[in-house]
């Protein structure tokens, strides 16, 4: 069983993910969560990881901020977009890009940094546990650790909300898969375990599209996408609606002297 590679699906995969409400629901909810703790450590540029970040959405963000990025992904076809987006940039963009699985990255080559960003890759890993404790090895003291899982209870709930119940009979088993359905979703409760593990210090707990996937068809005549965010944003960090986001956000730093 390997980890899964995006190359087939690239094109589907940025129109999908990113140019959907869902998209600027995932960008708000991160950006929300990322800038202050960004801000805060941004005296001098910051060394940053982007980890599975296919054509770095966020890498370029943040590089437009003037931070030094290494962008690392198994699909050359993501990497070759977002080298066509880097060179297209009106703002020059520190952003070395790696071709290669995050497995493979190591501290000897690469050197640490104060933050890496892990979005929506964990889910796709054969073993994501070993694989995300293995990248907090590129990780400085007190750095800033960003993950982003698809949750397998949200997962299970927007079944049994849409009533596949024979679905869910099958623990959410397929015969075929379907490209962009997560072959791996992890339970929030083994993630928050694994940081403890690890010694992570939590700063947010977030979910992310809490709202969304659970709207009815039929929609108020004045429905409002930007109205819609601005609920996501507001529910996004309280309880039950954390749990029920269809991926779910830890934000953490890494403790001040010993790596893990």
């Amino acid at each position: 069983m390997q980890d899964k590679n995006f190359d087939k699906l690239s094109l589907k995969f940025t129109k999908n993910i990113y140019g959907t409400t869902k998209g600027e629901i995932r960008s708000a909810v991160l950006w929300r969560d990322l800038a202050p703790e960004i801000q805060t450590r941004s005296q001098q540029p910051l060394r940053i990881l982007d980890a599975g970040g296919g054509f770095g959405f966020f890498s370029q963000k943040l590089a437009a901020l003037g931070h030094k990025i290494v962008l690392c992904d198994i699909s050359q076809q993501m990497l070759a977009q977002a080298q066509s987006q880097i060179d297209a940039s009106p703002t020059p963009l520190d952003i070395t890009l790696v071709h290669s699985p995050i497995q493979a990255l190591k501290a000897e080559e690469y050197g640490q940094f104060d933050v890496i960003l892990c979005h929506a890759v964990a889910e796709w890993l054969v073993d994501a546990q070993s694989t995300l404790a293995g990248l907090l090895d590129l990780l400085k003291p007190e750095g800033l650790f960003s993950l982003m899982f698809y949750n397998k209870e949200a997962m299970r709930f927007h079944s049994l909300v849409s009533g596949n119940f024979d679905y869910v009979k099958r623990d959410m088993k397929v015969k075929k898969k379907v490209g962009l359905t997560p072959t791996h979703p992890l339970y929030i409760e083994d993630v928050r375990q694994w940081f403890s593990q690890w010694q992570l210090t939590m700063l947010q707990q977030s979910g992310v599209r809490v709202i969304n996937d659970y709207l009815k068809h039929k929609l108020p005549e004045n429905f409002d996408k930007q109205q819609l965010i601005e609920m996501e944003l507001f529910y996004s960090q309280r309880e039950p609606y954390i749990s029920l986001g269809r991926y779910v956000h830890f934000l953490a730093t890494s403790p001040a002297k010993a790596q893990i």
